[in-house]
């Protein structure tokens, strides 16, 4: 076991950063592609295999998604970082417990919520906009996805913390196994059983389960680094409290987005109805495949950032920010390129006849270009928010992660369509990023990672 750790020191805090950056992310991406297709795909063959009003029926449920997800990171992104930290200074005592301490944190918070969930379910959809064409859609999907809450929400906590340990292989793994098996059970369960939104449900909803049973062996009997036993299960208010202080940036994010969409789904019933609905949906769909991406750099770059900021390497955290954004805008240049030049295309997936798309076409082609029209810049805004979260400065990731997904994105989704109509409901998402870019880019500057000299300097301070 010190052998490992010793090696993953060696690793983290000595391997050139661009190769060490790939070995971490390349994983990390495949993987959160992977997770992309839990949604993507439930949509692509309930609009091809049921209708558009089923695909708009199941991202009502998006804001739950988002809540549960959004615990998820609270406890694993928060916990991950904090034990990141530990192993760089050589701690693996306390990371261990830190792990035993979110890994109870997140079963109780997983069940309680799922079971909240269900037995309030037909009420929150309704309050998240669903009208009377679309509920039963919705609610169907709902009930089995919050049945299955628990174990999703845990298996995506402890992926974090397998990253964490410098295993990004593994992590992959596990991303892989929930999503190839609900592929394979969405077809079969859709088209051969014609189960319509039950089926797609039950397909995630097994393919979480066995994400699940995959994270658990490793971190029991597997060959992690740290390992989850009883005596470190428990409850410690100290831990508790680091945990939140780093996880609250990520939870805030998600939690808000939760809080947006139900905003959103309320002026695209308003401005649009259940078309507009159901062409948000597949713009959703469409963003995820373009973000996710850059939520794996993110991922990827957090231990190395974490251990490196630990240990006082502050040249090679600086190394690994401009790397990241170097990769994160020439990706996300190209994502909106595509984005851009064939709109049409991308819909048209997701829809299973000639009459369908041409009912769906006006508002979502044109909605699709707007919402994503500053997509190129965002590198910025999503690296910057990962940077301030992995070296401890939880309250500017906090800022960073409000101005994006609330403080200037909600004012503009109840201002705009009054003169735009439903194009303003796009336009709030577009001029949103533009200024959540510029903030995070003045943060970035004023830190002193873009700009420290560390050749010439041989004290470094963060200058937040």
């Amino acid at each position: 076991m010190t052998e490992i750790k010793d090696e993953r020191s060696r690793m983290l805090g000595e391997e050139h950063i661009s190769k060490l950056l790939v070995k971490f992310s390349i994983p990390a991406i495949i993987g959160m592609m992977v997770t992309a297709i839990y949604n993507v795909v439930d949509r692509i063959f309930l609009g091809n295999g049921v209708g558009q009003l089923a695909i708009g029926g199941v991202y009502l449920n998006l804001p739950i998604v988002l809540s549960m997800m959004a615990f998820s990171m609270l406890v694993g992104l928060g916990g991950n970082s904090i034990a990141s930290i530990r192993l760089g200074q050589n701690r693996k005592d306390q990371a261990e417990k830190i792990l035993g301490t979110s890994f109870s944190l997140i079963i109780l918070i997983s069940v309680t919520l799922s079971v909240l969930l269900y037995f309030n379910l037909e009420r929150l959809l309704v309050l998240f906009g669903a009208s009377e064409t679309i509920l039963p859609y919705a609610k169907e999907y709902g009930e089995i996805l919050v049945l299955f809450g628990p174990f999703n929400m845990i298996g995506f906590a402890l992926n974090n913390f397998i990253r964490g340990e410098g295993n990004p292989k593994v992590a992959m793994a596990t991303m892989f196994i929930g999503a190839i098996s609900n592929i394979i059970l969405d077809y079969v369960f859709i088209f051969i059983f014609d189960m319509g939104v039950k089926g797609a449900a039950l397909a995630t909803g097994i393919g979480q389960f066995l994400s699940f049973l995959w994270t658990i062996r490793y971190f029991t009997i597997g060959k992690s680094l740290l390992k989850i036993v009883p005596k470190d299960m428990k409850l410690e208010t100290y831990y508790i409290k680091e945990i939140i202080s780093l996880g609250i940036t990520p939870f805030s994010m998600q939690l808000v987005f939760s809080l947006v969409s139900v905003g959103f789904n309320h002026q695209l019933q308003k401005y649009g109805g259940d078309l507009a609905t159901s062409s948000m949906a597949i713009i959703d769909s469409i963003g995820q495949l373009v973000f996710m991406p850059i939520f794996g750099i993110n991922q990827g770059l957090q231990p190395i950032v974490g251990f490196n900021y630990g240990a006082k390497k502050y040249r090679r955290v600086q190394n690994a920010l401009r790397l990241s954004l170097k990769y994160a805008t020439i990706y996300l240049s190209l994502g909106w390129l595509v984005m851009m030049l064939f709109p049409e295309t991308l819909v048209g997936v997701f829809v299973k006849d000639s009459a369908s798309f041409e009912a769906i076409k006006p508002i979502a082609v044109p909605g699709l270009r707007i919402y994503n029209s500053m997509t190129f810049m965002l590198g910025f805004q999503f690296v910057g928010s990962g940077l301030f979260q992995s070296i401890g400065k939880a309250r500017v990731g906090f800022i960073l992660s409000m101005t994006r997904q609330l403080i200037f994105l909600m004012p503009l989704l109840f201002i705009l369509p009054i003169f735009l109509n439903i194009n303003g409901i796009w336009t709030a998402m577009a001029v949103s990023d533009l200024l959540s870019t510029l903030v995070t880019t003045y943060f970035l500057i004023k830190s002193n990672f873009l700009t420290h000299n560390f050749e010439k300097d041989g004290e470094f301070v963060v200058g937040i």
